[in-house]
This record gives structure tokens, C-alpha cells and sequence, in this order.
């Protein structure tokens, strides 16, 4: 949690490139990353420099020798993110724009850095010397301020800060899942320090960084040192995709400041030939776009095989099946036409999760949840893929608080169902007693087969309607004649003393 004076000279920060005319929240935002990078790339450099130096090694700093830029030789210490403070502001500018972005998108891909990796592409938007000199005094303050603080995940937290404000502002469509939700859902999953986790639409890549935090928190004896585990942990357990490239280096740098050293965040189009990851992952964490409809050519073929369809909330729950191991786990957000959906496609799907995979369950949302972006009620599945069945009983569990109001404030509130959420979830064997007219319940699957596989919480609820007795109408026309005659007496007495008053004044 970034409180004082961290926050506030975040904000002042912030504030540089709001007056110096980069207003999008996305700008700002892939501005500081490619910033963040160069200040990265050095500090790591220097790190590796100090540990060689410990123990002897002969190790060869990256920013050593020379490098041909646009015909011109340049040194490459005078690339480094240390160096830029010492400059003039038009110095600064000139090297930054035409020597150090030129120098980190050449970087070998292979090499001391997985920053050049998301630096291939990167546009240098600071339009004025003064601007960038007064951005680099800013982060300079930022990272002494975080340098002081030893107590927790500081860098993480300014950065999760800093996504906040894509959240405030919701350009563009682009806002994340909202942190409390990623939160719940990871903790319903329960990740293990051997999973394989992939987010097919990774954004800023939320889920998986919770994972990491989640993981990092509640299992660190047996992630972090145990060798295998943290070597997995660091390289291999997190993959995302997502086609926009703004938010691959905003998820890659949330990731990589939470201290995943090699997050494997790629551009990709998960619903396509693209992404040919089939019976690979063991769990499987998402909030996909529902952006509508999609070309049948452009969609991965085997993707069809359960339902012809062009909705792309369908076919992300028919990816995720593909893409899980036998046993793997998914927690996923679905808009609640999935639930209750009459196509022949929507139909299919959810036979498909309750046939032939374990449908656990169906956690309803508010429609505030997404406010103020969006109004939209959502549902949280949860699921197993079998290949042959194991659906028995389905949890339903009607959220009506998550913890902040359900307006386009969404002020924080005491009333907060997600620690219920949790706690039922992991004791579901404790619900059998549960009654259709509590919020959450059980349901045999034969009731949902029945139903032609309606999930929708509606279709099962009971409802209690409360007994209320009026009084005879007679009484009640009484009252209303009652009031009637006070309404004319106060009339009558009005007009008396406006004639008064009116006769007085002549």
C-alpha cells in the first residue's frame, strides 16, 4: 500500500506528464515503463557487477566498450540511467532519444537482459527536454524513497499505484479486473509451487502477479528455497499473451517488479493458429475480453469442435479446456449470458463443462463490480477439465457485497461476501445442509441437466416472501379522506391570511 510521501511524489510525477500534454493513462504509463527499464538495466548491471566482484568472477559489464548508433560511436557508459542526471536537460534529451532507446531495442534478446525483450518496439513520446529532465529528477527521488524502505514488495506496490491510475481513468476501454476479485479468485485456487500458470489475456497481467504474491506469502519455504521450484518459479511457471504491446511491457514490467526475473509475456492471439498451447498448463486465471464476435477463418479450428461460434466468451471457455492439462483448474469471469444462454453454442459449452469436465461452481456477481466502467453482470466459473465427467454437485453462491459500493464511487463498505466467498469454497462439504433460500447452495447435476444446463443462480434460488397484512380498505379510504380534509382546512386558512394580508397593504 503506497501511503506519504511516496504517493505523493508519485502523484507530483504523474503530474509532470499530465502539464507537459501526455493526458492518456496508457501514455503515461508506457512512458514510465520504457523508463523504468533504462533505470532497471543499469541498476541489474551493477548488481551483477557487485556479485561477480564478491566471488571473484571476471564478468563483463554490459555497458563496457563502444556501440555504432546511426553511424555515430558512442560509449556505452554513457548510456547508463546513472549517467543522465550529470547531463544538461537538451544533453539528456538528445542522448535518451537518439542513443539510449536506439541502444536497449538492439539489445540481444538472449543476453544480460529480458527488458530488451519488450523494448523492441518502444516509442520515445517526451516531448521536451525540460519535461524529461524534470521526469528523471522525479524517479530519481521515487527509487531513493523505495530504497529506504526494506520492510515489503515497495517497487511492486508503487507500480500496482501506478496501474491504479489506468483504473481511475478507463481510457480506451483498457481498466483491469478489479484487485480484490483477482484476489478471491486466487485464493480459490490455491496455487502450488508446481503449477503451470497461464493467463490467455493477460492485460496488465493481474492474475499472474497475484499468483506470485499469493504464492510468495502463503508457500515461501517450499517456492523460494527449494531450488527447483524457485528456478520454476523465476522462468518458467507464468506465462500470459495479449495483443495489445502496451500492455505486454506493462504486464512484463508489473511482473518482472514483483520479481518474477523471466516472465514469458507474449504477443499473441490466444483465439488463433497463434497460440498452439494445448494440454500444457495446470491452472488458468482470466477475465476475457467479451468484445463480441470473431471471423470463423480466424479462429483456431479445433476451437469449433464443441460449438460454432463467433462469441468470444464462449470460445475462451472452450480455449481454456484445450489449453489445461488433464486435472488442470480454471477461475474465470464470464458475462451472465453464458450462464443462461438459449443458442445451440451456449448450450454446448456448458454440457461440455458439466459432462465432460467437473463444473465446481458458479459464484454470481453484481453488476457493480466493473462500475464505472461498466454495468454488465459477471459471474465467477470455476472448473476442472476431466475429459470424462465428474460433475456431481455445483456450488452457487449469490455475491451481493464485494467489499465496496455498487455505484460509480465504489466507495469502500463494511458489507464484503468474498471472505465467505472463500471460506465455503474450501469447505463445500459443509453446504450440503445448505437451503435454496440461503445465498450460497449446492445442485445435483441431474437438476442442471434437467435444465438444459441453466447456471444462472436465479434458477435455482427459492425465494421467501414475507406474509404482509394490510388494513381493510374501508380503514384505508378512511385515512385518505381524513387526510384529505387537513389538506383543505390548511388551504382554507392559507387563503385567509393572504387576504389579510393583502387588505392590510391597502
Amino acid at each position: 500500500m503506497i501511503t506519504g510521501e511516496l504517493k505523493n511524489k508519485i502523484d507530483s510525477l504523474w503530474e509532470i506528464f499530465w502539464t507537459g500534454g501526455l493526458t492518456n493513462p496508457l501514455d503515461v504509463i508506457e512512458q514510465m515503463t520504457y523508463l523504468m527499464f533504462i533505470h532497471d538495466l543499469d541498476a541489474t548491471d551493477q548488481q551483477h557487477q557487485k556479485e561477480a566482484m564478491m566471488l571473484g568472477l571476471d564478468r563483463k559489464s554490459m555497458f563496457d566498450g563502444t556501440v555504432s548508433i546511426n553511424d555515430r560511436e558512442i560509449n556505452k557508459q554513457d548510456l547508463k540511467w546513472s549517467r543522465l542526471g550529470d547531463m544538461e536537460p537538451r544533453q539528456m534529451y538528445e542522448t535518451m532519444a537518439n542513443a539510449v532507446f536506439p541502444f536497449i531495442k538492439g539489445l540481444d534478446e538472449n543476453g544480460d537482459s529480458a527488458y530488451s525483450t519488450y523494448m523492441q518496439d518502444a516509442i520515445f513520446k517526451i516531448p521536451t527536454p525540460l519535461m524529461l529532465d524534470k521526469i528523471v529528477t522525479a524517479m530519481n527521488g521515487i527509487y531513493e524513497l523505495m530504497a529506504e524502505d526494506k520492510s515489503a514488495d515497495t517497487r511492486g506496490d508503487v507500480y500496482e499505484y501506478l496501474l491504479s491510475k489506468i483504473a481511475t481513468a478507463g481510457v480506451n476501454g483498457q481498466f483491469r479486473t478489479p484487485r480484490h476479485i483477482i484476489k478471491m479468485m486466487v485464493e480459490l485456487m490455491d496455487p502450488k509451487p508446481d503449477d503451470m500458470i497461464c493467463d490467455p489475456a493477460a492485460g496488465t497481467s493481474g492474475f499472474l502477479v497475484e499468483a506470485a504474491e499469493y504464492l510468495k506469502q502463503n508457500k515461501k519455504e517450499d517456492v523460494l528455497f527449494d531450488p527447483e521450484n524457485r528456478k520454476h518459479y523465476m522462468n518458467d511457471m507464468f506465462t500470459g499473451f495479449d495483443m495489445d504491446r502496451t500492455m505486454l511491457r506493462i504486464g512484463a514490467m508489473n511482473m518482472m517488479t514483483h520479481g518474477i526475473k523471466h516472465p514469458n509475456i507474449e504477443y499473441r492471439d490466444s483465439l488463433t493458429d497463434q497460440n498452439p498451447d494445448r494440454n500444457k498448463y495446470s491452472l488458468i486465471l482470466a477475465n476475457p475480453p467479451f468484445k463480441g464476435s470473431l471471423d470463423y477463418d480466424s479462429v483456431s479450428d479445433d476451437l469449433l469442435d464443441t460449438a460454432k461460434t463467433k462469441k468470444t466468451e464462449l470460445l475462451f471457455l472452450e480455449l481454456f479446456l484445450k489449453m489445461l492439462k488433464k486435472g488442470g483448474r480454471t477461475a474465470c469471469i464470464v458475462p451472465d449470458g453464458v450462464l443462461f444462454g438459449s443458442s445451440k453454442a451456449h448450450k454446448a459449452i456448458r454440457k461440455d463443462l458439466v459432462e465432460n469436465n467437473k463444473l465446481q461452481a458458479v459464484i454470481s456477481m453484481p453488476s457493480g463490480v466493473f462500475k464505472p466502467y461498466a454495468g454488465v453482470s459477471t459471474a465467477v466459473l470455476v472448473f476442472n477439465k476431466t475429459g470424462y465427467g465428474g460433475t456431481d454437485k455445483v456450488w452457487f453462491y449469490d455475491m451481493k457485497n464485494d467489499g465496496f459500493s455498487l455505484d460509480d464511487k465504489r466507495s469502500k463498505i463494511e458489507a464484503n461476501d468474498i471472505p465467505d466467498i472463500v471460506e465455503r469454497f474450501r469447505n463445500l462439504d459443509k453446504e450440503t445442509e445448505r437451503k435454496r433460500t440461503d445465498q450460497s447452495f449446492l445442485v445435483d447435476k441431474e437438476e442442471i441437466v434437467k435444465n438444459d444446463y441453466d447456471l444462472s443462480n436465479n434458477k435455482y434460488k427459492e425465494i421467501e416472501y414475507e406474509k404482509v397484512e394490510y388494513e381493510p380498505t374501508s380503514v384505508i379510504l378512511g385515512k385518505i379522506n381524513d387526510l384529505q380534509k387537513e389538506i383543505e382546512a390548511g388551504l382554507k386558512e392559507l387563503e385567509e391570511m393572504l387576504n389579510e394580508q393583502r387588505l392590510g397593504n391597502e
